[in-house]
């Protein structure tokens, strides 16, 4: 019987290729938080070289040799009839990762990562000076590229399900965009809804909140959430972000507006998920599969549990708002939990996705996904995005930037070549309230226990049933495991209606 023992000469020669990868990620981490912008050029060409040959060895003839002794590498059979389903698990991975990888010439990869390693800085600048054309020439090379990639890859459908593959192994536009297309009806239904309440929650006090009071607030909930700071660190970004390099090694970045409390809070809580994730993956898989997130839209599902379904609801600030006000009295002196709970509940159409309520936030979503797929067809040219852009925000959030900087430019993903990103926060948003139905049926008085700021029997559901599991279930898998059905976005909307026919009186 095949286990995972007997894979250690692959194990072995994945996690030094790991090594290499890491070392790149701690130099990418470095580069959005403390690297001088003067740097980026020399940081560029360092990251292409490690990311090259961490290419060069997972294509090398070596690692084809080591899948070839376990599995036919045409058909993805395991030559062991009786493995055991961890070393099945890791052998298709690495078998589907390698074959991804092989279609990708080195030199292309090393392109590939220098340029987006040098649009970072340009986007960094063009969104300061709320200016487009100073990004344009890195998002023409960059679209460019990912179109040159899809065609590498290959495809059955269109050339955006080779991008989105590499964030969501196994989805396809042709099932996304039905799905979004429900989900768009129902949300606009609900939002008419809501508008037609004449309900308003009121706003919060514009501050000042004292930056470090922010930052050290934020640490007492990532503390309360089990985020281990022995084996973590919290800092500023221009864009909030995680990085985890090992399950011991796991960096959070949080973004901090003095007139704003909730901004560094939230995004705080929507990273704390996924370090909660990286930091739950099995360390002794360290550099294989198993040691991995199985897909950005599972990701994004521990993110959006921690900040909406836990962090947005009244029983969480029933222990944790006393602490808040502690921390500013004279902003919130006045304000009431039940004027904080709606104040942080409002549903209103707003420009800046990361600010946006979970109502609406999906329409940001629908508005970049439409538009990623434009680009990658190209139907759309790059220098046409920003007018486009405003159009479909205006005809789907309801509002138009008045500037690049709180439009086009507002999201760093491109300058990453992340296309294919964005649809996975909308999967995350439909996976977490299916995972946070089943935990309150599995929790016995899950509400009383976050009442009572007892988060740890939560953290450690998600760890039993998603977070050790690594890639060792497809996304689909892993929600049928745990929830007993495929994604249904049901579930979402029953969430939604729940809490907002509350907060807006809808009966």
């Amino acid at each position: 019987m095949l286990t995972l023992s007997d894979l250690h000469p692959l194990t072995a020669y994945l996690t030094r290729i790991a090594h290499l990868q890491s070392a790149a990620s701690v130099l990418s981490w470095d580069q959005e938080t403390y690297m001088p912008r003067g740097g980026a050029a020399a940081r560029a060409d360092v990251l292409a070289t490690l990311q090259s040959v961490a290419h060069q060895q997972f294509t090398a003839p070596e690692l084809e040799d080591l899948l070839a002794r376990w599995i036919d590498l045409e058909t993805g059979s395991v030559f062991d009839p009786e493995a055991e389903e961890p070393a099945r698990a890791l052998l298709r991975e690495v078998r589907r990762d390698y074959r991804r990888a092989r279609r990708l010439p080195t030199p292309f990869v090393a392109h590939l990562e220098k340029t987006c390693a040098l649009a970072h800085g340009a986007w960094l600048e063009a969104r300061e000076k709320r200016d487009f054309r100073l990004f344009l020439p890195h998002l023409d090379m960059i679209v460019a590229l990912k179109r040159e990639e899809a065609a590498y890859i290959g495809y059955e459908g269109t050339a955006y399900d080779a991008l989105l593959d590499a964030f969501e192994p196994g989805m396809t536009a042709s099932r996304l965009t039905p799905l979004f297309a429900d989900l768009n009806i129902r949300l606009k239904a609900l939002l008419d809804r809501i508008r037609s309440s004449g309900v308003r929650p009121p706003s919060l006090p514009p501050g000042p909140y004292d930056t470090q009071r922010q930052i050290a607030f934020g640490s007492l909930v990532l503390s309360a959430m089990g985020y281990a700071f022995d084996q973590g660190r919290l800092d500023q970004a221009a864009h909030p972000f995680t990085t985890g390099f090992h399950p011991t090694d796991v960096r959070l970045t949080t973004r901090v507006a003095a007139d704003d409390v909730t901004s560094s809070l939230f995004s705080c809580l929507h990273e704390g998920g996924h370090g909660l994730y990286d930091q739950g993956l099995d360390p002794a898989h360290y550099g294989t599969p198993l040691g991995e997130s199985v897909s950005l839209g599972m990701h994004e599902s521990q993110s959006r549990l921690w900040e909406n379904c836990v962090g947005r609801s009244i029983e969480f600030w029933r222990h944790f708002y006393p602490l808040l006000r502690e921390s500013f009295p004279g902003p919130l002196a006045d304000v009431s939990i039940e004027t904080f709970h709606g104040a942080i509940n409002t549903v209103k159409p707003s420009l800046i996705r990361v600010e946006a309520d979970e109502l609406t936030y999906n329409f940001h979503i629908m508005v970049r996904y439409e538009l990623e797929q434009e680009l990658i067809a190209g139907r759309l040219a790059p220098a046409d995005l920003p007018g486009a852009w405003n159009e479909a925000m205006r005809a789907t959030v309801g509002v138009a930037p008045r500037h690049d900087g709180e439009g086009v430019l507002q999201d760093i993903h491109w300058a990453h070549g992340a296309f294919g990103y964005f649809p996975t926060y909308t999967l995350g948003n439909l996976y977490a309230a299916q995972f946070w139905q089943q935990a309150q049926r599995d929790i016995a008085d899950l509400p009383t226990l976050i009442e009572g700021g007892r988060l740890a029997p939560l953290v450690g559901w998600l760890r039993d049933r998603i977070h050790r599991w690594g890639r060792m279930y497809s996304s689909d898998a892993l929600l049928r495991r745990v929830t007993g059905e495929s994604v249904n976005p049901d579930h979402f909307m029953t969430y939604l209606e729940g809490k907002f026919a509350a907060i807006y009186r809808l009966g």
